[in-house]
């Protein structure tokens, strides 16, 4: 019997020669930790569905950030949970809002941290969509305005980055105008280009107290068969001034991420999603699987796909792992 020339195996031998060849390489600095901010102080309760993640105030904000910062992450984004809620999401603009708090103390620490602010009204609304509703319906263009200043009031705060994950038609040019005309021109947009109406943003939906309280989002998340659909989206919210886009979830819409990444020369990030954490944790505490060999796999999976950088509730996780 004669033997093949090539023999892939021999690159698989050892540790060290499967690391020397290794394609993807996952590092913490490319991993952003997902934070949910209360009204209070030293408040931090932990979400049922998503062991590990806490809702928490400000002050208990600052302390895990100076854990994540050691761990060498290289930002975080917030969400909001706020004292109050009405059917246009006011509270949202407010200078003294939690989020805007949030951002004030982490910078008050001096911590040397991305911050990235979520630009949206589903935490702030009483009806949990993200959006205004008139007549029954999720009225885009009068939702712009309050985006806008909602991401004005995170840019003040002190926000390195903020986010919109909305999916409103128009949000980027309107906050990115808004942003310009206050000066804020440095203040860099991350657009949820390509978020998905999905059933993997449950436990989310506890963390933040965001569901809706009457039908769901298929007006205006996409829909999860359409493909092409999401270059439109990232084009678009790139003609508006976005500087990084974002397709979301991550596992199911790996496929997207690969295309996004072969159709654009700018940075694309990926939402390691709360269904996509809890699954993994839940099987975890069962027994069924190894917690930080499948965690490390699906992030390599998403980077190997094209993220360039991943927002992942597994980021502190993953970092002690990485740098054991």
């Amino acid at each position: 019997m004669s033997f093949p020339t090539q023999r892939p195996r021999r690159l698989r031998r050892s540790e060290a020669l499967r690391d020397l060849v290794r394609e993807t390489r996952l590092t913490a600095a490319g991993l952003i930790y997902p934070m949910f901010v209360c009204p209070g102080m030293n408040v931090r309760k932990e979400v049922s569905s998503m062991p590990g993640v806490h809702q928490q105030s400000a002050d208990q904000i600052v302390e895990e950030c100076r854990e994540v910062e050691s761990l060498g992450l290289p930002g975080v984004i917030l969400f909001g949970l706020p004292e109050s809620k009405d059917a246009r999401g006011t509270i949202s603009t407010s200078a003294d809002g939690v989020v805007q708090r949030a951002i004030e103390a982490i910078r008050k620490a001096k911590l040397e941290l991305l911050v990235i602010t979520d630009v949206c009204l589903c935490e702030y609304t009483d009806h949990g969509h993200c959006g205004v509703i008139e007549n029954g319906n999720v009225a885009n263009d009068q939702t712009l305005p309050i985006l806008a200043a909602q991401a004005l009031s995170h840019a003040r705060a002190g926000a390195d980055i903020v986010a919109p994950s909305d999916m409103m038609d128009g949000r980027v040019a309107a906050i990115r105008e808004t942003l310009d005309q206050h000066k804020f021109n440095d203040i860099a947009i991350l657009a949820y280009a390509a978020k998905y109406c999905s059933g993997f943003y449950g436990p989310f939906r506890e963390a933040a107290d965001s569901a809706p309280q009457f039908g769901d989002r298929r007006s205006y998340q996409m829909d999860p068969a359409n493909a092409r659909e999401a270059l439109k989206e990232v084009a678009l919210d790139l003609e508006e001034g976005a500087d990084m886009v974002m397709v979301k979830p991550a596992l199911p819409y790996l496929d997207i991420l690969r295309r996004v990444r072969d159709a654009f020369e700018v940075p694309v990030g990926a939402y390691n999603v709360s269904g996509e954490y809890a699954m993994v944790k839940a099987a975890a505490q069962k027994g069924w699987l190894d917690e930080k060999r499948v965690v490390l796999e699906i992030l390599t999976g998403i980077q190997r796909a094209g993220a360039n950088f991943i927002l992942t509730y597994h980021a502190k996780d993953a970092a002690r792992w990485l740098k054991a």
